[in-house]
């Protein structure tokens, strides 16, 4: 069995838990929606960090210019920031998928103020700490985005790469979508923001780059025993933030619910 394979077998268990999430069976409602966002967006953030991270270190971005190890990386990198920082919305206008994440919240009524100050409070990496322990985050994401950039601030290329190939999930679009057109009846006017937001999502989160992500990683440790335990590690812990930061978003969507109920 090849590495890549034994690590998959090694997260099945913890991908299971997260796709079989309790968290999916709770969100039946705009409202549950829009807690699940104001949380989800510090993922769609941090993302970019380590899309960033990525960037700066498999492609040249200093000055002067010199061609990098793996162009066919390279390219698959700078594809997915032209993709991720400078797609289009739904006018043909230039926008970051962040943004449109921000502009989809707006939409639907979720807080977007704690977000916006949070990422506005950090001028450096270094500064994510103290703005962290300041920031009236929950726990849950407040270890979420610790692990991201203790990752980043490893500079180990191989060690991002893992959190950005196996720390990530695809279950997100199908569900909003669905709920969405529940919600609004059929209407399709209603909400063109975050079903262009998601369905964008879908066209561009292909066949291509969850393969070329693998090849990333191969390419990374070679035959190096170490960094296959680290990416397994990496992997795992990942995978651990994710299921903590969905079963916050669970219990505050119950806690709703049951506040809800009560004044019925």
């Amino acid at each position: 069995m090849d590495r890549i394979a034994l690590i998959e077998r090694e997260l099945s268990g913890l991908r299971a838990n997260l796709t079989n999430h309790n968290v999916y069976k709770l969100l039946s409602e705009m409202d549950d929606i829009r807690i699940f966002m104001e949380k989800h967006v510090y993922a769609v953030w941090d993302f970019m960090s380590l899309l960033k991270a990525l960037q700066n270190r498999l492609t040249c971005t200093s000055i002067p210019w010199k061609p990098v190890g793996n162009p066919k990386i390279a390219r698959f990198i700078n594809e997915i920031v032209l993709g991720e920082e400078s797609d289009v919305n739904e006018h043909g206008i230039p926008k970051s998928h962040f943004e449109m994440y921000l502009e989809a919240m707006q939409e639907i009524g979720a807080d977007t103020a704690k977000i916006l100050t949070f990422i506005h409070s950090l001028n450096h990496i270094n500064a994510l700490e103290p703005s962290l322990k300041n920031a009236e985050l929950k726990p849950a994401e407040k270890s979420f985005l610790s692990f991201t950039f203790d990752i980043i601030k490893s500079n180990e290329e191989h060690k991002i790469a893992a959190a950005f190939t196996f720390g990530r999930e695809d279950l997100i679009p199908d569900m909003f979508i669905e709920i969405i057109n529940k919600s609004s009846g059929g209407d399709k006017t209603l909400f063109p923001k975050l079903k262009y937001y998601l369905e964008r999502h879908i066209e561009l989160d292909g066949d291509e780059h969850g393969p070329l992500s693998i090849e990333m990683i191969q390419e990374l440790c070679g035959d190096n025993d170490k960094k296959w335990d680290d990416i397994l590690n990496v992997a795992q812990s990942a995978l651990l933030q994710r299921i903590n930061l969905w079963d916050d978003i669970a219990r505050e969507v119950e806690e709703k619910s049951l506040h809800g109920s009560a004044r019925l």
